[in-house]
């Protein structure tokens, strides 16, 4: 079978699942991606595209996102072709719905096309009203069209696949049929409870273990949608009460969700406007995955704070490893976490919440075993790579017939 994933970055959220298809030599599996950094692996051909153009400064801002996404379907689209003209027809095509896969029906308009469906934007109950601010007509219309692209895809494709309920209940009703939802998958064999792990804070000689007091918090990137700054007060907070707390940061400081400072960022502005003991302040950038896990396995506490969006992986993967977890009250958090039993909520803004519960997690650990373990045994029960995979294995064969 000749299976065909386009994507801007590569593997992201296909990593796992081409991966598993490339391991049988019956098939071919190409990835067309505008990622020129990451290197292939295994028997994925990897089919690099180049844009064009930026998007111009003139364009009618309601249309810049439209454009962008644009910009990439016609670059993939061209790279798509010359896959073509060689020889490569697709039997089925996987792609994410953020403009490189916007063109690729009209390519192939009889090969089946599954829709990653990651996001779609709501100007209520969701993440751009979550600070309370009620959008005027002006922002509706903008935040309207950037659904432009993603409502192509939505009709063009023959199924979408979207994470979480959460996320699939954000699409427009009209095609809730079309949509199906499998979660990417967890690797519960790597990301598991280690006692004996021994994180070594990068550029320094300090290594922390579990015997340590510890508190983490992972993220692609320091922003607002990610709760950056609440917990940046509540860590500083913590750290004036508990002189032997470590904290720790993975990530890297940049925006990937959200608002960007004119000048600034939230990393700089965090750490200029609070107090910290900067000598058991690490932020340790993006770690190789093994480092991360170790963070994970080492924590005494991790906070995960999220607006009403798309679910971060670092949080499935801290319960699996056994984290207890300190976690917002938001969706789609709570589509997997209930308060108590695999994980502990807290209103996102409550700073002193935060910092009470932070506080009992490590004080009273001998009270939050269970919880721990209600947390790996939730996501090794319905969110496991080994089933999600041999579930969307079954999917693909039900669509290709």
């Amino acid at each position: 079978m000749n299976i065909l994933f386009v994507h801007r970055n590569f593997p992201a959220q296909f990593k796992y699942f081409a991966q598993e298809l490339a391991k049988d030599h019956r098939n071919k599996v190409v990835f067309v991606t505008n990622n020129t950094n990451t290197k292939t692996f295994g028997r994925i051909t990897k089919v690099e595209y180049k844009l064009k153009r930026k998007v111009p400064d003139d364009c009618h801002r309601y249309l810049k996102f439209y454009e962008e996404a644009i910009i990439h379907g016609q670059a993939a689209a061209e790279a798509i072709i010359r896959l073509q003209y060689q020889g490569f027809k697709p039997d089925i095509i996987y792609g994410h719905s953020w403009g490189p896969s916007m063109f690729v029906k009209d390519i192939f308009p009889d090969v089946p096309y599954i829709a990653h469906l990651e996001w779609y934007y709501n100007p209520t109950d969701s993440d751009v009203d979550f600070r309370g601010n009620e959008l005027d007509i002006d922002a509706r219309a903008c935040l309207s069209c950037k659904n432009s692209h993603i409502l192509q895809d939505l009709v063009h494709c023959d199924y979408g696949i979207s994470p979480t309920n959460w996320q699939k209940k954000q699409f427009p009703k009209i095609f809730h049929d079309k949509i199906k939802v499998i979660h990417e998958g967890i690797d519960t064999s790597i990301c598991k409870p280690d006692n004996k792990a021994k994180f070594k804070v990068p550029n320094s000689k300090l290594t922390l273990t579990n015997k340590d007091e510890v508190l983490t918090y992972a993220t692609r990137g320091m922003e607002e949608y990610r709760g950056f700054p609440e917990f940046m007060k509540a860590a500083s907070i913590l750290m004036k009460q508990r002189p032997e707390l470590q904290v720790v940061i993975a990530g890297d400081n940049r925006v990937c969700y959200g608002r960007y400072l004119k000048n600034d960022t939230w990393k700089d502005k965090m750490l200029r406007e609070l107090e910290f003991d900067e000598t058991r302040l690490h932020f340790v950038g993006s770690l190789p995955y093994k480092d991360y896990i170790k963070l994970l396995q080492i924590s005494s506490a991790h906070v995960y704070l999220t607006y009403p969006f798309v679910l971060s992986w670092s949080m499935m993967e801290a319960m699996s490893a056994g984290c207890p977890i300190i976690a917002s009250n938001t969706p789609p958090v709570t589509e997997m976490m209930q308060d108590g039993y695999n994980g502990i909520l807290t209103e996102f803004y409550d700073i002193d919440g935060i910092v009470e519960k932070v506080n009992n997690v490590i004080d009273n650990p001998d009270d939050y075993t269970l919880i721990r373990k209600n947390a790996r045994e939730t996501i090794v029960q319905n969110y496991d790579l080994k089933h999600l995979l041999q579930k969307q294995i079954e999917f693909l064969k039900q669509v290709t017939g």
